[in-house]
């Protein structure tokens, strides 16, 4: 069946657009320009548009520059983008016109045809409200699409992420209570090292978390600083004075968070550095995430065959063709979702080098790998620790008797008999496969009390 259209028009002529859609010949152009993958900006992405058209209309509005009747239908239509109702309507591709021109006015047409339809009109008759003249009013794509990423990743790293990685790190304090009373050998070069506590072990995982956070709050300092007002260059042309203290102002009211004027506007325009700075800081704690799923998988490893000295939860089954074979694939799916972080750090590194005088032009893609890597990192945090972490067990009889075989406990030897004699017991130990209390046993180089003084594992930890 033929979809009807209907004729909308923009500065180059006349585009056929499906009759029933919100957005116009701008939108439509794109759309048919970059057909390249079928991936959008996210719904946290669009919500941040909302807010920036509503805060516009609200202080074009008070500053006497918009007509209060227009304003207030403009401001009830990015109410309901801001709600999530039309997302359907926002249609361009992730890889588009630079700097996301055509994002940006894909936001003022679904706006300024929703604010039409809400005051009686047609959708495309823009002698009613305009999409570039009312909703896009003292604003370019330059500072709205920058200003959308760092609304959209503040809300998106404390709505989504910190709150899961807060319930991880709080799990792992608890596991390493649980396990501290375990003692178990330790490994450097994954080869025997002295002792140490499976909680020991379990409390390194989570203080390195909570640094990882501490960065990340760090970071948003300059995701706080956002340049509305700035509109082409940063020079405010075509805004009220007011304008910008006054969005700025809404902005932060409408999120609860404390957006600002940036301490220099043309700084903002010209660097995406907050993006950057965040984009680390994700980049960070995915390292981090990657090497304690990584740690599990070796200390679950087995299950008679490797470490086996904690037991993850058994949460599907793990090979086609080997009955009973259960794999580790949470601490899988959090290594190649970490993994997929630090590529798109590797993108937004890329594109952040690529500002050009008053401007960065690859924001779209800065925009969707930002937000793709806090929200793969917070799905990936909740079931991660929910199916996983919080279900660990420990093998405490598996722990006693590794390090009871460990080599390294010769180390304890070294202050009653030196580090050549204390080798070599370690390797009679090796040679023979007898451990390094016995060995030392039947040596008869320490007495029994000696014996037990030095090879005591409690004071070891």
């Amino acid at each position: 069946m033929q979809e009807e259209y209907r004729i909308a028009k923009d500065s180059l002529g006349e585009v056929k657009v499906p009759k029933n859609a919100y957005y116009g010949a701008q939108t439509q152009r794109a759309v048919e320009n970059f057909p390249i993958s079928g991936l959008r900006l996210p719904r946290r992405f669009i919500r941040a548009q909302g807010i920036i058209k509503y805060s516009a209309a609200y202080a074009n509005s008070a500053v006497g520059q918009l007509d209060k009747r227009l304003a207030d239908a403009i401001m009830k239509a990015a109410e309901e983008v801001i709600e999530g109702k039309w997302d359907h309507q926002f249609v361009v591709d992730v890889y588009q016109a630079g700097a996301g021109t055509s994002q940006n006015m894909n936001a003022n047409e679904v706006i300024a045809n929703r604010a039409i339809e809400l005051l009686g009109g047609k959708i495309g008759d823009t002698f009613i409200i305009h999409p570039n003249d009312h909703v896009n009013m003292a604003q370019s794509t330059n500072d709205t699409i920058h200003v959308a990423i760092n609304i959209a990743a503040v809300e998106a790293v404390h709505h989504d992420l910190i709150p899961q990685l807060d319930h991880l790190i709080e799990t792992l304090e608890q596991k390493g209570e649980e396990f501290y009373p375990i003692i178990k050998s330790g490994r450097t070069h994954l080869q025997d090292a002295v002792p140490i506590r499976l909680g020991q072990e379990f409390y390194g995982y989570k203080e390195t978390l909570v640094e990882a956070k501490k960065t990340i709050l760090e970071s948003l300092d300059l995701l706080y600083q956002i340049g509305l007002g700035g509109n082409a260059v940063g020079t405010g042309i075509n805004a009220h004075p007011k304008y910008a203290e006054l969005a700025i102002g809404k902005v932060a009211e409408i999120t609860g968070f404390p957006f600002r004027s940036p301490s220099n506007r043309f700084m903002f325009m010209q660097n995406t550095q907050g993006a950057i700075k965040l984009s680390g800081a994700l980049k960070n704690l995915a390292i981090h995430l990657i090497k304690i799923a990584s740690d599990l998988r070796l200390l679950s490893s087995g299950p008679r065959t490797g470490l086996a000295e904690i037991i993850l939860p058994a949460v599907q089954p793990g090979s086609s063709i080997m009955p009973g074979k259960v794999n580790p694939v949470m601490a899988e799916m959090m290594h190649m979702i970490g993994s997929q972080v630090i590529g798109n750090d590797a993108t937004i590194t890329s594109a952040g080098q690529s500002a050009q005088l008053e401007l960065n032009v690859m924001m779209p893609v800065i925009a969707y790998n930002l937000l793709h890597s806090i929200q793969i990192l917070s799905n990936g945090i909740k079931v991660f620790n929910e199916r996983s972490v919080k279900g660990i067990i420990a093998n405490e009889k598996r722990c006693h008797e590794l390090m009871e075989r460990s080599l390294a406990l010769a180390t304890a030897l070294n202050p009653a008999i030196g580090y050549d004699k204390a080798a070599e017991i370690a390797k009679k130990a090796y040679a023979t496969g007898k451990t390094i209390r016995e060995v030392v046993r039947e040596e008869g180089i320490l007495t029994e009390e000696e014996i037990y003084r030095y090879l005591d594992v409690q004071k070891m930890v």
